[in-house]
């Protein structure tokens, strides 16, 4: 029941009571005149009675419509606002600034002068000043507050209404940051996924180079060196035969290597039946037995890790110990990891090769890496070479 309507129940109350006084005053007098037999004082008072409950009952009916038109008219009020309101919620939902078309409807919908304030802010309210500070709530964390001011006084309906109002805002806002969080995570997810299918399509491009110039060069070889073998065995020369076809098999035996390397480069057995780190040492073993170089190694914290994460990584530091190969081969060569302060995982790849690694080559490495979230950087090693750093966040150690 609004205020309007307390005031019209106090002042019907107020003129009922005063009437029935009245009434009560005529009917007495009527009952003297009957008790003293004074027909004139009888009749007075029957009239004075009688009018005043005529007048009593016109008065009722007229209250009664007046205030069946107040709460019409209150009610119209009401719902004049309710649709507003609905308008002014609808504005918010639409727009890019959810906190500025709030003033904006607030002003519309109060006619009042209204200003956003910073989670916490509350100005010091000035001698006479009409105003009202609403907070804007998420989560149980302030985002803001809807100040309002005006010249005439906020009633309770007022603070109710904007309430409401103040609720709705910061559930849109609240909506329209998980929003822009989703998208903004579907963007990184697509970009991702372009680079993993990139990344499998140039380790899939790089294979069938690597087969074409080697495996499949090597066995067109030794299809030609057979071919040679049968036409010397035909025309009776069987000493140039036997030479053909040692060739061939000592070339074929050579092509089986190639293979057995090739697949060991791919996913090496040792990795899936043995883990990370017995993987990565022999990797570096195989390297330092065919080209001579020393090589420190470190690589039990990849253990923690996932293990896809592994086998991506592997690849990483075999990619990244070729490069270094085929620039030098340099004299040393380093593989760390280990785990960071804040819970990832780093590894450190370094060499004292000289020249420069070439610019495709650093960005297969980085887009490796980002297939993982990670990071790489690539610096200049203390004497000479190059120093490759990975860095993984926390949750690729928690598989």
């Amino acid at each position: 029941m609004t205020a309007r309507h307390e005031r019209m129940r106090f002042d019907s109350a107020s003129r009922l009571g005063a009437l029935a006084l009245v009434f009560g005053a005529a009917a007495v007098v009527a009952v003297v005149g009957l008790a003293t037999k004074n027909a004139l004082l009888t009749w007075v008072g029957l009239a004075c009675a009688v009018g005043i409950a005529a007048l009593f009952a016109t008065y009722l009916i007229v209250t009664e419509r007046r205030r069946h038109e107040a709460a019409e008219e209150e009610l119209t009020s009401e719902a004049q606002f309710l649709e507003s309101l609905v308008d002014s919620m609808a504005s918010i939902a639409a727009a890019d600034d959810v906190l500025g078309e709030t003033c904006v409807q607030a002003e519309r919908l109060f006619e009042a002068k209204a200003r956003m304030l910073r989670p916490g802010e509350r100005p010091r309210r000035a001698p006479a000043e009409n105003a009202i500070v609403i907070p804007l709530k998420a989560r149980e964390e302030e985002i803001g507050a809807l100040r309002l001011t005006r010249g005439r006084a906020f009633d309770r309906d007022d603070v109710v209404r904007a309430t409401v109002l103040a609720d709705f805002a910061a559930r849109e806002y609240e909506n329209a940051r998980l929003l822009a969080e989703a998208q903004v995570r579907e963007v990184e997810r697509s970009r991702l996924t372009d680079q993993l299918i990139t990344a499998e399509q140039d380790e899939r491009r790089r294979l069938a180079n690597e087969l074409h110039d080697s495996a499949v060069q090597s066995l067109s070889g030794i299809a030609l060196l057979l071919d040679a073998g049968l036409n010397s065995i035909a025309q009776g020369r069987d000493e140039e035969a036997r030479e053909i076809i040692g060739r061939a098999l000592v070339r074929h035996r050579a092509t089986i290597g190639e293979l057995r390397d090739l697949s060991f480069h791919l996913e090496p057995v040792v990795l899936r039946d043995q883990g990370f780190a017995p993987a990565v040492r022999a990797l570096t073993d195989q390297i330092a037995i065919e080209h001579g170089v020393r090589i420190e190694l470190d690589a039990d914290a990849g253990e923690q890790l996932a293990e896809k994460t592994q086998a991506a990584l592997y690849q990483i530091i075999r990619e990244a110990l070729n490069q270094a190969i085929r620039r030098g081969p340099p004299e040393t060569l380093s593989v760390v990891v280990r785990r960071t302060d804040e819970g990832g995982i780093e590894t450190c790849i370094s060499d004292n090769a000289p020249g420069e690694r070439r610019r495709r080559s650093l960005d297969e490495l980085v887009e490796r890496a980002r297939t993982l979230n990670g990071d790489l950087t690539f610096e200049p090693g203390e004497n000479g070479g190059t120093t490759v750093r990975v860095v993984l966040p926390p949750y690729a150690a928690a598989g």
